[in-house]
């Protein structure tokens, strides 16, 4: 008999909210995303319910319209490295952006957040997509959509290049004879190519995971490609269901085609559970969540695909304008999707905002109902699990204290982690260094 499917589930750490208003809440400290105390209960409560990882999202550029998050938050790699050291089993995924960074630091960076929590590290690759990010790292402009592409899958290369610079025995250690290390297992890594040009070999060994997980959040069809090729999984945003099982079957079909196999590719769309234990209590909590957005919070929200957008000179009741151009080189898959939805349903600017600012979806509900949700995903290949993030305080504990035991009942959620590793948990094998597999050498010369 076949085992269950099981749900792959992660937790958003996201301060005081991925909303504009979520911190107004009277229960709401309005400091979470600078406390250290209020990361470390959350992390640890998400490792109590056995979630496979903790995900930090970021981005390198804010202007006075940014959500309060946004605003004033910690560095991904620092916060987890921290982190690290309060937790045991829970993988730990930091967003780094590719086009305003160095592979041989974040090579570096990785790999020593990677030693620190035992093998539990996950970067989220990103390309940053608002253009005013090239004005703090002293460039003129923001790199074409295709070309950051481009330059992800190279640097991507060069990081992973660089994580093989020393062979899994390399490190001897013989204290009689006096030898460190094999010189014959260590490797410059010599890559020359159109964007980086780097020798290494790098200054640190692989961890017990042999390299960091691959995240990446590919919708548009050049970050499918890149999805689809080289993460071990993808963040993504569903309207519904129908959307989920066609993006889980384009990916999984692209995955094949590039020789991997789908298993191992886990698509984890992001939601936003309300649980109450009643309906009455469920709609009460829905309005509060939603009433904690105003619209021109909305607005601000959904001007943030399009580059950061300003909404505000719009009639809020007139059918939602047409500015696909300032998606087009930013965000370019949300801003399209809200394009679409706006298009398709005729929606005024006002109900476009709220929309998105404020989701209904099926994960607003009671336990069981919420439940069913996950359940209905994973088994009709909707996703592999989810991305949690939470509007309302102690909605974390209250998934953890009602739904994750459902869920557990079912078969569908581990009780136990399986491993010490993140790749472990994710079931996911140990990639080969380059260097030791002969094929995989000539490959990468």
């Amino acid at each position: 008999m076949l085992a269950k499917r099981q749900l792959k589930l992660g937790f958003m750490l996201h301060g005081v909210g991925m909303g504009w208003g979520d911190w107004r809440h009277p229960d709401a400290d309005p400091t979470a995303s600078t406390n250290f105390a209020y990361y470390k209960k959350q992390a640890q409560l998400a490792e109590a319910a056995k979630f496979d990882f903790l995900f930090v999202a970021d981005s390198v550029f804010i202007t006075e319209k940014s959500s309060p998050h946004y605003l004033n938050r910690f560095e991904p790699l620092t916060i987890l490295s921290a982190l690290a050291g309060a937790t045991s089993h829970i993988g730990l995924v930091a967003t780094l952006t590719a086009s305003y960074s160095e592979p041989f630091n974040v090579a570096r960076q990785f790999a020593s957040l990677d030693h620190i929590s035992g093998g539990r590290a996950g970067w989220n690759v990103v390309t940053s997509w608002l253009e005013g990010s090239a004005e703090n790292y002293s460039k003129s402009k923001h790199l074409a959509h295709d070309t950051r592409y481009r330059l992800a899958a190279e640097y991507l290369d060069v990081v992973q290049g660089l994580w093989d610079s020393w062979e899994d025995d390399a490190l001897v250690h013989d204290k009689q004879s006096g030898v460190f290390f094999d010189p014959v297992k260590l490797h410059k890594l010599n890559h020359k190519g159109e964007f980086f040009q780097v020798r290494g070999p790098l200054n640190i060994a692989r961890s017990a995971q042999g390299q960091p997980v691959i995240f990446q959040a590919g919708a548009s069809e050049d970050g499918k490609n890149f999805a689809a090729r080289r993460s071990d999984a993808i963040f993504v945003h569903h309207e519904n269901i129908e959307d989920g099982r066609a993006y889980y079957q384009d990916i999984k079909t692209r995955a094949a085609a590039f020789g991997r196999d789908p298993d191992e590719v886990f698509i984890l769309p992001g939601i936003r559970p309300v649980i109450g234990s009643t309906e009455e209590e469920v709609e009460r909590k829905y309005q509060e969540f939603a009433g904690l957005t105003s619209i021109e919070n909305a607005l601000s929200m959904l001007g943030r695909p399009f580059n950061d957008y300003d909404f505000l000179p719009h009639d809020l009741d007139a059918p939602f304008p047409d500015i696909g151009a300032h998606g087009a080189n930013s965000n370019q898959s949300t801003s399209g999707k809200i394009l679409a939805v706006a298009q398709a349903e005729n929606l005024t600017l006002r109900q476009t905002a709220l929309r998105f600012a404020t989701p209904r979806t099926e994960f607003v509900g009671t336990p069981v109902q919420v439940a069913d949700a996950f359940q209905r995903w994973l088994e009709t290949r909707g996703s592999d699990g989810f991305v949690v993030n939470v509007s309302l305080p102690r909605e974390l504990e209250v998934f953890v204290e009602t739904v994750v035991p459902i869920l557990q009942e079912r078969g569908i959620y581990r009780t136990e982690y399986e491993a010490e590793t993140f790749r472990g948990n994710l079931g996911i094998p140990v990639p080969v260094n380059r260097y030791s597999n002969p094929q995989i050498a000539d490959a990468a010369e």
